[in-house]
């Protein structure tokens, strides 16, 4: 039994120089932010310097309503979730016994008079 191989030329093969990357002295501008070299580790490490001033101060109010609104319609989901899947298996359940021929699948609840 013959293997195959694909057939190549010579001229689909390119070796890449890599180059080593170096840090830069000053910070280089990207887009909107800046990039700063790292520096000794006598710099505290926090997040000022990703900081940025705002336009317009932050309005907590509106913030809260919608957190409260998006933990409401999780719970809603999670309940319907539950729910569904509470009842599926009801179903499920009362579906088994009639296939197994009983009679006494579901309750009957009768008026009192």
């Amino acid at each position: 039994m013959k293997t195959q191989r694909p057939i190549t030329s010579d001229g689909e093969h390119q070796v890449l120089q890599f180059r080593p990357r170096t840090t830069p002295s000053a910070p280089v501008r990207r887009g909107s932010g800046t990039v700063q070299p790292l520096h000794a580790a006598s710099e505290p490490l926090d997040l000022s310097r990703y900081e940025q001033p705002r336009a317009e101060p932050d309005d907590f109010r509106h913030r809260m309503l919608a957190n409260i609104a998006a933990l409401a319609f999780t719970i809603a989901l999670t309940a319907i979730g539950i729910w569904l899947a509470v009842s599926i298996a009801d179903l499920r359940r009362t579906q088994d016994c009639v296939l197994m021929g009983r009679r006494d699948c579901v309750k009957i609840t009768t008026p009192h008079i």
